[in-house]
Parts: structure tokens; C-alpha cells; sequence
């Protein structure tokens, strides 16, 4: 694996690429780093080159400046970016997938830059206003804004994870020595983790007062430009757990190959079946990407 610094507008992007072959672009949501894809990019690695980073903002990817609100805009432009750095051309798409957030930031990608993205698989992402719903998430981001301001990072997290009401995936529970599964992973050994697994933890940890008060309000706002999106080259494919059924970012995921006039797909286990079941996550996303050329 060859990591590298990408030097972006506002701030400083840490990415990964290891194999060869076709590249394929992992876009991580929610407090996850490149470190959550791990598992998932060492199964692909023998068919694709698989580049993963650190959004901005989070882990070894910091802001040249204050901490501000975010927009998948932003995100957009620096998965546009990091394509370029890896040579990634419009005569030579990537194949991009993306998870939770990261999957809105891939829609994005494919709106804006759709030379660039030859298969978007776009699994669960929270595109909250898509849903009949939409009037009761926007009241839930509202309390979880204001936990934020007044109480901190927990008490919105708690708000947050109260309006889910999600059986696992985004947001990272805590773990217990019990069956701990470390994120882009198996199951963790028992006993005291090795320092690789520690600092990855910390920089989890570290994460959330960004993603609950700086992601989690302005991302929820976000619409994509599904006109763009149904022009696109680029061939989107919805994407959700085959154990989630019923969650929020399940029926976006639904909402949103209505509204690409595609359909959608199942992935093995729930919101973060990537983390959770690494092999069996990557022989379905292959076998997608291969069915939607």
C-alpha cells in the first residue's frame, strides 16, 4: 500500500492506494477514515487499484483553517481530486463506491464530473428530504443541531441515533470487549488491541464532534441534481443491506433509483455490511460493477 498528501482548496486530503488494475474509488461516510475500507479494499485489491482517504476534516486529513459546516459540493470537488491525482482521465473512468455519506459525495461526483465515473454504486445514503418523511427528519436534525450547540457532541449523537432508531452501522457504536469488530474488519482478538488498531480508534473517536456538528446538519440538506445524474455517462446504481430494511438510508437508497430510472441492488448485511462482512461485501460489489457495464 503507498499513502501520499493531496494539497486541496481549505485543506490537506490523506490517501491510500494499494493493487492494481482498474481503479475504484472507496468514499467513507460518517466518522470513518480510509482504515474503515481496509478489509473491504484488501478483497479487491487483486482486480483493482483501490484508492481510499480521509475526507477532509477528519483524521489525518485536517482543515487549513477553523472548523465550519461542510457541503457534499466541497466533498465532491476533493473525490474529483483525488481521481485526478491518481491519473484517473475521462477516457479512463474509475469505478466509485461509496457508503452513508460517502455515497452522497459520489452522487455528487457523478453529477459534476460524470467523465470521471464510469459505475457509481451509491449504498444507503441518508438523503433524508427524498423520503415521504422528509418533514419529521428535518425536525430530528433540527433537535440534534441544538443538542449540539447546547449540550456538545454526545447529547447530539444521542439525538441523533434516537431518531434513526438503526439496528447498527452509522453511527459507530461503541464496542465492547465482546465480539468487538474493528471498522473494515473481522473480529478483533481479545484482550488489549495492537497500537494500529488504538490510534485508528482514537481517530474514530476523534471524528464525531466534526461529523455530528459539522457534516450531519448541512449534509442532511442536500439534494442531488438527479437531472444531471440521468444525463450522466456515468451508470448509477442504488445500492442498500439486505438486513436493513425499513431504515432511513435504506428507502433513500430506493428513492434514489426511482428517481435515476435504475434498479436497486442488495448488499449483504445492514448500513455498514462493508465493515461487518468484508468478503462477502466485495464479491457483491464486484459482481455489480461487472453486471453494470
Amino acid at each position: 500500500m503507498k499513502t501520499d498528501l493531496l494539497k486541496v482548496p481549505g485543506a490537506n486530503l490523506y490517501y491510500e492506494v494499494r493493487g492494481s488494475g482498474p481503479v475504484l474509488l472507496l468514499i467513507c461516510g460518517g466518522v470513518y477514515d480510509a482504515a474503515g475500507y481496509a478489509g473491504l479494499a484488501d478483497r479487491l485489491a487483486d482486480r483493482y487499484t483501490v484508492v481510499t482517504y480521509d475526507r477532509r476534516g477528519n483524521s489525518r486529513s485536517p482543515l487549513d483553517g477553523q472548523r465550519e459546516h461542510q457541503s457534499i459540493e466541497v466533498h465532491g470537488d476533493d473525490a474529483h481530486r483525488v481521481l485526478d491525482a491518481v491519473g484517473v482521465t475521462e477516457g479512463d473512468p474509475a469505478y466509485v463506491f461509496g457508503n452513508s455519506s460517502g455515497a452522497m459525495i459520489g452522487l455528487e461526483l457523478a453529477a459534476r464530473h460524470p467523465g470521471q465515473v464510469r459505475v457509481l454504486v451509491a449504498h444507503e445514503p441518508p438523503l433524508f428530504d427524498l423520503l415521504p418523511d422528509r418533514d419529521h427528519w428535518r425536525a430530528v436534525i433540527r433537535d440534534v443541531e441544538d443538542a449540539f450547540v447546547k449540550e456538545g457532541a454526545a447529547a447530539a449523537q444521542q439525538a441523533l441515533a434516537a431518531g434513526l432508531r438503526m439496528r447498527g452501522g452509522e453511527p459507530a457504536e461503541e464496542p465492547s470487549d465482546e465480539g468487538r469488530r474493528v471498522p473494515g474488519g473481522e473480529q478483533a482478538p481479545r484482550g488489549t488491541p495492537d497500537p494500529e488498531t488504538l490510534a485508528m480508534m482514537a481517530r474514530l473517536e476523534g471524528n464525531m464532534e466534526f461529523f455530528i456538528g459539522y457534516e450531519v446538519p448541512p449534509f442532511s440538506r442536500y439534494v442531488p441534481d438527479f437531472a444531471a445524474l440521468r444525463k450522466s455517462r456515468a451508470r448509477v446504481v442504488a445500492a442498500m443491506g439486505e438486513e436493513s430494511d425499513g431504515e432511513p438510508p435504506n428507502r433513500a437508497a430506493l428513492a434514489v433509483a426511482e428517481l435515476t430510472g435504475t434498479r436497486p441492488v442488495a448488499f449483504p448485511g445492514d448500513h455498514g455490511g462493508f465493515g461487518a462482512l468484508p468478503g462477502a461485501f466485495a464479491a457483491r460489489l464486484h459482481e455489480v460493477i461487472a453486471g453494470a457495464l
